[in-house]
């Protein structure tokens, strides 16, 4: 049978299939299931996680108390003036700093890129340069003072101090410190793709050496510096760890909305406000950096060229490097050597005690552990976030609208501030599975952290080669496999460093976890935030000295990780090459619309869809066990989680008393800040975390007014003394001690200022303690309250109390603080002479040899009672909880008695120790009242800035 015949033969009994055209079977190569997947996730992530919330803050901001929408609140914040002040100086402080931060970044970038100098001194100006980046920013304040104080390390090494720290001059050395790392970054990298030998041409046709310097340095990189200069004043304008400790009397948006949000009168209706008020720089920001992208200079060939010698050139830029380091690294000096103080600047002997505090203290290894843990799953899972919204923008043939909006939402969360993100979260999750989990912070930071990961993922992928896909795919590859095999391998590097960075910022963030923790998930920040209100700031800067050593050991890793060059795939080349030689030969086929790719194996792409998916779940299946077997929850072991904002002394007496009576391990005890508990209690209500709390009792009586949340006392037996409204509590709650308030000074400071020490708030009026003072503002702490009392209740609120107040305030300055232990810190440091806060506080710094002494006033020491309640959970309740709360009353108050010593139950004498002027306000202590006084304070305190 000849070939002929066969042929005829098939053809009569086989139809064959028509040739399908090129153009339809490229359609079919396009099709990306799996990238599309991977947008749908990216896009559904954004919509839960940013788009939602942030929806939610904007929708709070027109509502009122009574559920209406309305335009009620921006009137409200509009009609302060103290808001448009604080408006005007956060732009003007965030400027002057993004420019500064600019200019010194661009400076050591140009040393680092176009000197001769020797590599590993560029190397280490490089690594030097981000070391800030590795310390949380509530620690800047901190270190400023301990550093340039009246008491600082370098003002002793200078013998008087340089400068006064308190205010714009503070706010622009720590922001400048906080933005410069990034504005480095930033410029440093765009100067690998400024092409240099323009700057050789430049000098062989004489151009002068200015010129040179403008046309082909700054010129190219115009775009970037200016990209730069917006972020550096966005870190700046929504930053409020720095102003907590040196912004003084120099308002500032970012503690305006603090003070709205976590202040003594939480208003989260026109925090929401304010938050909407720090968006619209945000919008802007976005239209100028696409105005930017079209000043952006790009070279097709970047050259590897030696620049001429300029020895005059080298030797400047190096001294003004090492000048310029010098400057910011030395106000961390005072992290490496307070530690190892037992208390600067009083008692200077070396010790250990404090870094074995750290080791010895459950409590604070456990916070470590869990900073650890959250900074480990941020930066896994924001790895994996951030390559797979890359692979979507540069690694594939999706609509530009879908690319686009990858882009956008990358650019609105670049300049979205933490803390609105934060509070963004707190209105979305509250009452959700997500709440008090560890899950809440590490998606929080993902969200937030996201924009910079992804620009260096994206600007990595798209470097390499485009057809590495289609070549795999044409020798029969998954696209999976080719990502594995292929991408990842020659991504790695950047992968590393989107490591580092998410790593090293979930360590050092508190601006949106401030809002989310809960009792099993505080992390260092937030502990460290803590501390702050309790005035134990050398366990704060042993805690920063923790965070900067585990940060630098992650990074020093990284750097040893990424030493190696990146894989190159030379078998992929080479099919590339081969590929393209057979499609050459195909020209004509491809004309006649005879040419056929290698058949599609439907299978095939549906099973490594399907193993990608399992691969995924498995993986996920995989961190929700590590990360339920890490953390456990207080359910599962019937645990009562107890919230308290009581000072150590009480809690150490709270745990005694439950652990003696037959309750030990069946508690958790978490420690807050007055204002965090507040709003977290305000905000969650019956759905916060803790079974029973120990608060302020105004905040109690708010929260239950409010929402409703506490059960009656059942197991309290002990009956309160007299029948007065603020001792006479109703049946939610019991008090446990009452805070009383005192004047408190620096024996050794008020000796040096020459003054007396005072007996009285009158006396603190007086002109001659002009800026020897530090007393709390009752808007951001309920401890100065206590003052306002104590003025008002002696000189009420008419021409003689006002004025008093408002000269105390202006005798105060820049240390009108906005914590409670604010002025103590200010005392003990010797930053001021005098000073007002809680009684015991003093009294305790006294019995540790410390230098300071303290008087009751004359005008009286008023007290604010704190008080415990059982959080009413319906069948959810705790039985363990009325029991406990009934032991802390019954059982608690003998040892309270010593520290707080103001009798409030029958059958209570006053110690030896107790207060000379015990007074008691005349009317209910109710956010009403406490409203009242801080308008009061308020006036008076628009009126001392005026005068």
């Amino acid at each position: 049978m000849s070939v002929e015949s066969i042929q005829a033969g098939a053809q009569k009994n086989t139809i064959l299939p028509e040739p399908v055209p090129y153009h339809e079977q490229l359609a079919r190569r396009n099709r990306q299931p799996e990238l599309t997947a991977l947008l749908v996730v990216v896009t559904l992530a954004f919509i839960g996680f940013l788009i939602i919330p942030m929806i939610l803050v904007i929708m709070k901001s027109f509502q009122t108390g009574s559920g209406a929408a309305t335009m009620a609140n921006y009137s409200a914040i509009l009609a302060r003036p103290e808001f448009l002040t604080s408006v005007f100086n956060s732009l003007k402080v965030a400027s002057a700093s993004a420019l500064v931060a600019v200019l010194l970044a661009f400076l050591l970038a140009y040393t680092v890129n176009c000197t001769n100098l020797p590599p590993k001194f560029k190397k280490a100006l490089a690594l030097l340069t981000q070391v800030p980046m590795l310390l949380p920013t509530i620690t800047y304040g901190f270190a400023i003072i301990y550093s340039f104080g009246k008491e600082g390390l370098i003002t002793k090494l200078f013998g008087h101090q340089l400068f006064d720290i308190y205010g714009f001059n503070g706010l622009l050395i720590g922001y400048v410190i906080y933005t410069m790392p990034t504005c480095f970054l930033l410029i440093n990298n765009s100067f690998q793709f400024v092409d240099k030998k323009f700057i050789i041409v430049s000098h062989i046709m004489g151009d002068k050496p200015l010129k040179t310097f403008l046309m082909t340095v700054v010129r190219p990189l115009i775009g970037t510096m200016c990209v730069a200069f917006i972020q550096s004043f966005f870190l700046s304008f929504t930053d409020y760890g720095i102003p907590t400790s040196v912004g003084g009397t120099y308002d500032v948006l970012a503690m305006t909305l603090f003070n709205q949000m976590l202040g003594s009168i939480p208003n989260f209706n026109r925090g929401a406000v304010i938050a909407v008020f720090m968006l619209i720089p945000s919008i802007i920001s976005i239209i100028l950096m696409a105005v930017l992208e079209r000043f952006s200079i790009r070279y097709s060939k970047v050259s590897q060229i030696d620049l001429p010698e300029g020895k005059k050139r080298d030797t400047f830029c190096a001294i003004a490097s090492v000048i310029a380091l010098v400057c910011v690294l030395s106000v961390f000096a005072v992290i490496l050597l307070i530690p190892f103080v037992e208390m600067w600047p009083f008692k200077l002997n070396f010790t250990m005690s404090h870094i074995a505090a750290l080791f010895t203290t459950s409590e604070l290894m456990q916070v470590f552990t869990n900073s650890v843990y959250v900074a480990v799953m941020t930066a896994i899972i924001g790895c994996l976030f951030a390559y797979a919204a890359g692979l979507v923008t540069s690694r594939s043939k999706l609509p530009a609208p879908a690319k686009r909006f990858v882009d956008s939402i990358s650019s609105i969360i670049n300049t979205v501030p933490g803390m609105v993100l934060g509070i963004a979260f707190l209105f979305a999750f509250s009452g959700t599975p997500m709440q008090n989990t560890f899950w809440i912070l590490i998606v929080a930071n993902v969200v937030h952290y996201f924009a910079t990961p992804y620009q260096m993922m994206k600007d990595s992928l798209s470097k390499m080669n485009a057809s590495w896909e289609t070549t795999a795919k044409l020798m029969g590859d998954s696209w999976f496999k080719t990502i594995v095999r292929v991408v990842t391998p020659n991504a790695m590097p950047t992968v590393l460093q989107v490591f580092g960075y998410y790593f090293v910022n979930a360590m050092v963030t508190i601006s949106a976890v401030v809002f989310l923790t809960g009792a099993k998930t505080q992390v260092i920040t937030t502990k460290i935030s803590a501390l702050q209100h309790l005035a134990k700031f050398d366990d704060i800067f042993a805690l920063s000295l923790l965070i900067l050593v585990t940060n630098l050991a992650v990074k020093g890793l990284i750097a040893f990780a990424t030493r190696k060059k990146p894989i190159k795939v030379k078998a992929t080349e080479a099919a590339a090459a081969t590929v393209r030689q057979g499609a050459r030969k195909s020209v004509e086929q491809v004309a006649a619309g005879s040419f056929q790719l290698p058949p599609i194996n439907p299978r095939s792409r549906n099973r490594n869809v399907v193993t990608g998916i399992a691969s995924g779940v498995v993986v996920a299946i995989l961190v929700a066990f590590g990360f339920g077997a890490f953390s456990g929850t207080a359910m599962a072991s019937q645990q009562v989680v107890i919230y308290t904002n009581a000072d150590d002394e009480a809690v150490a007496a709270f745990e005694h008393a439950l652990d003696a009576n037959g309750f030990k391990d069946k508690y958790i005890m978490q420690s807050f800040g007055t204002s965090e508990l507040g709003g977290k209690m305000l905000a969650e209500g019956r759905s916060l975390e803790a079974d029973m709390i120990t608060m302020s009792s105004y905040y109690v009586d708010s929260a239950q007014e409010r929402n409703h949340m506490f059960q009656p006392l059942t197991d309290v037996k002990s009956k309160l003394l007299g029948d007065s409204e603020n001792t006479k509590a109703p049946n939610y709650r019991s008090p446990t001690t009452a805070q009383e308030g005192a004047i408190f000074y620096n024996t050794e400071a008020i000796k040096e200022a020459g003054v007396p020490v005072p007996q009285s708030f009158k006396d603190l009026a007086d002109p001659e303690y002009k800026g020897l003072i530090s007393v709390p503002d009752m808007e951001g702490s309920s401890t100065g309250w206590l003052m306002v009392q104590a003025i008002v209740g002696a000189y009420g609120t008419g021409d003689e109390g006002r004025q008093i107040l408002t000269d105390i305030y202006k005798n105060a300055g820049p240390h009108l603080e906005q914590s409670g232990s604010g002025p103590l810190k200010s005392v003990r440091s010797g930053e001021v002479a005098v000073g007002f806060g809680l009684r015991h506080q003093a009294a305790a710094d006294k019995a540790k040899g410390l230098p300071i002494d303290y008087v009751d006033p004359e005008e009286g020491n008023y007290s604010l009672t704190e008080s415990v309640a059982v959080i009413d959970k319906g069948n959810k309740t705790n039985p363990m909880a009325q029991q406990m709360a009934g032991v802390i009353i019954d059982k608690g108050r003998a040892e309270l008695l010593k520290t707080y010593p103001t009798p409030l139950y029958q059958g209570e004498k006053a110690p030896a120790n107790g207060s000379k002027h015990p007074k008691t306000f005349d009317k209910p202590l109710t956010v009403d009242l406490l409203q009242e006084h801080q308008d009061f304070s308020e006036a008076c305190k628009r009126a001392a800035q005026e005068g």
